[in-house]
C-alpha cells in the first residue's frame, strides 16, 4: 500500500464532499423516495396490511432504510462515471498519488452520504410514531450491518460506475436493488406470499437483514437470522471488491 494512501484518501474524500455540499440534492433526492414510500405504506396502505405487529411504522422501517442506501448507491456509479468522462483519473494518475486512493475515496463519499439519508428517514419515522426499546448493544448491532450493507452495495455500484458506456446506463443497475425489498419480508411477511414467491423472498439476502434489523430493533432474539445477515453482507462485499478492483486496475493500466 502506498505510504501516502491515507492523506490522499483524505484530500479526494475531502473534494466529493466538497462536491455534494455544493449540490446537496443529491442527498434530497434520494431521501425523497424513501420518505414518500414511507408515508404512503403508513398512512393510506399500512391500515389493511396484516403483520402481526401494533405499529406498522415498526415494521416497515428497516425495509425502507435498505431501500434509501440501494437509491443512495446509483449516485456513486453516477459521480465515478462523471470522473472518468472528465479525465480526472488521467489527470490523477499523472500526479504522484495512491491509485486506489480515487476509488476509496468514492467509496467513503457514498458511506458519509448514506450515513446522513439514514438518519434523515430515522428522524421521519420517529416523527410518525416509530419506537423501540433497543440499547447501546443492539444500536451499533443494526448500524454495523446498515455499515457493512452500504459497502457491499458500494463497491457492487463502482462496477458499473467503470463500465458503463451512458451515464443512465452508469445509474440504471441500481433500479432492481430499489425493488428486491418488495419481494421480501420487507412490507408484509412472507408467510403471505405464494409458494415459489415466498421461497424466493426467503432466500434473498433482504428478508434476512430486514428481520435482522426488525429484531434488534424490538429488542428480540435474533438467532441465526443475524449470521445469514451478515455473510450475505460480506460475501457480497468480497465479491464486489474483487471484481471492482480487477476492472479498475484494468481501465487504468
Amino acid at each position: 500500500m502506498n505510504k501516502h494512501f491515507f492523506g490522499d484518501t483524505a484530500v479526494l474524500l475531502g473534494r466529493s464532499l466538497r462536491h455534494i455540499a455544493r449540490s446537496p440534492d443529491t442527498i434530497i433526492t434520494t431521501v425523497i423516495t424513501p420518505i414518500v414510500m414511507l408515508l404512503l405504506f403508513v398512512y393510506v396502505l399500512g391500515g389493511a396490511i396484516q403483520t402481526g405487529t401494533r405499529s406498522y411504522v415498526n415494521y416497515l422501517l428497516p425495509g425502507i432504510l435498505i431501500i434509501t442506501i440501494a437509491s443512495g448507491i446509483s449516485y456513486t456509479a453516477y459521480r465515478l462515471f462523471q470522473d472518468l468522462q472528465g479525465g480526472i483519473f488521467e489527470r490523477f494518475q499523472s500526479m504522484p498519488i495512491a491509485r486506489s486512493a480515487v476509488l476509496w475515496a468514492h467509496v467513503l463519499t457514498s458511506l458519509v452520504a448514506n450515513l446522513i439519508s439514514l438518519v434523515v428517514i430515522l428522524l421521519v419515522a420517529l416523527a410518525m410514531g416509530f419506537r423501540t426499546s433497543a440499547g447501546v448493544p443492539e444500536w451499533l448491532a443494526a448500524g454495523g450491518i446498515l455499515v457493512l450493507f452500504t459497502l457491499a452495495l458500494t463497491w457492487l455500484a463502482i462496477i458499473p460506475g467503470l463500465t458503463a458506456s451512458t451515464v443512465d446506463g452508469a445509474s440504471a443497475f441500481a433500479y432492481p436493488l430499489i425493488f428486491l425489498p418488495f419481494v421480501s419480508s420487507a412490507f408484509v411477511p412472507t408467510t403471505s406470499m405464494p409458494g415459489p414467491v415466498r421461497a424466493f423472498a426467503e432466500n434473498q439476502p433482504v428478508t434476512s437483514i430486514v428481520d435482522t434489523l426488525r429484531a434488534l430493533f424490538a429488542q428480540q432474539p435474533v438467532g441465526t437470522g443475524i449470521w445469514i445477515a451478515l455473510a450475505w453482507c460480506a460475501g457480497l462485499l468480497g465479491v464486489a471488491f474483487t471484481f471492482a478492483g480487477i476492472i479498475y486496475r484494468r481501465r487504468i493500466s
